[in-house]
């Protein structure tokens, strides 16, 4: 069986479906197969920082229950960059040599980390710093991640556009109005497009392909010529407006998010049509609830694959869906690699081929 090793794992950035599947996973592993001690790091760098280090001993009962469960039983945060941590006098301070200190002081042996490409970015800076054995997990809704095809956490987003798609649907037809669906997507449109086209969205509108309101006009124009007096229209956050300004909302501490492009569009489309428009934003209900089986099986095989490469003594690595199988490579390589839609690719040839407006 070799030596009995102490490996911890976090997951950071913000939180999405099957995150608990990957924690599930590697207990699995790490315990039952290489009968080693696994401890789940509370609120993800946050719980190395604090003295002493928050964790939870984890075992095979006390994952027993994850595979369906939202969310993630660890906690996550994606605020404090731990290289300038905000402190409470207002000051900023680095507090990195504070988690690697954390990660002495339980005596890991590796670390696992669960995130998208800014929080492994973070995570692997650490590791480098602190000569931190690493190996890391892609996690996020809007699947931008380099050198891998499938993220954990995008299949359940999707799916769930895509219901809200469907239900939207009916009541559009019902009372012959535009239905405008706001999906998640920082900075890519993979959820706008893959959504909607499984839900039979009339126009999709994601940030890489500039557009133009009087083309979305003309596509509901089209259709009310052919008897057809509602459209459905979905739309990625992040895309913005005619001239190129990102659409923000402000809350009342003054934190600026993406968001109000649906509402944007709403007003456009009833100055330049006679359409009756409605918009929902559906916000973090993408990232709630039970995973869908695409990302329970990824992140089964993500988490078993992640604690077979600490077996293996291979760090700095990044678990990988490639060609309908798990591969690891460079964390560095995927990180680097940002992936926005394909404007060549399949998805936006298929947009094209079904006769979605795709704004341009």
């Amino acid at each position: 069986m070799g030596e009995q090793k102490r490996i911890g794992i976090l997951t950071s950035g913000g939180d999405c479906a099957g995150l608990n599947a990957v924690i599930r996973a590697v207990v699995c592993r790490a315990v039952g197969t290489y009968d080693w001690k696994v401890l789940g790091i509370r609120q993800a760098t946050q719980g190395l920082m604090s003295d002493p280090p928050q964790f939870i001993p984890l075992d095979l009962d006390k994952v027993d229950n994850l595979l369906t469960a939202g969310g993630t039983v660890l906690g996550t945060t994606n605020k404090g960059d731990p290289f300038a941590f905000p402190m409470s006098d207002g000051t900023v301070r680095d507090r990195s040599e504070d988690i690697i200190a954390g990660y002495h002081q339980l005596g890991l042996d590796a670390i696992i980390g669960i995130g998208g490409d800014g929080s492994l970015a973070i995570l692997r800076k650490l590791a480098q710093q602190g000569n931190l054995n690493l190996v890391a997990i892609p996690k996020t809704i809007d699947n931008d991640l380099g050198s891998t095809e499938h993220s954990i956490g995008f299949d359940t987003a999707v799916n769930i556009a895509t219901e809200a798609l469907d239900r939207l649907h009916f009541t559009a037809a019902s009372h012959s109005r535009v239905m405008i669906l706001e999906v998640m997507g920082r900075d890519a449109g993979h959820i706008a497009i893959s959504a909607g086209i499984a839900g039979g969205a009339d126009v999709i509108l994601i940030p890489e392909i500039p557009y133009q309101i009087a083309n979305v006009c003309q596509k509901i124009y089209d259709r009310q010529s052919q008897g057809k007096n509602y459209s459905l229209i979905v739309v990625s956050e992040a895309v913005r407006t005619e001239e190129g300004e990102p659409v923000m909302s402000t809350n009342r501490l003054g934190q600026c998010r993406l968001g109000g492009i649906g509402q944007y569009l709403s007003d456009k489309i009833c100055a330049c049509s006679n359409a009756e428009t409605r918009v929902t934003v559906l916000g973090h209900i993408q990232r709630g609830g039970t995973p869908s089986p695409l990302d329970r099986l990824t992140a089964s095989a993500f988490g078993v694959a992640a604690v077979d490469l600490i077996a293996e003594g291979k760090y700095d690595r990044m678990v990988s869906w490639q060609n309908r199988q798990v591969v690891d490579v460079p964390i560095a390589e995927a990180i680097a690699q940002y992936r926005a839609v394909d404007l060549n690719g399949t998805l936006v040839k298929t947009a094209r081929g079904l006769g979605i407006c795709l704004g341009d």
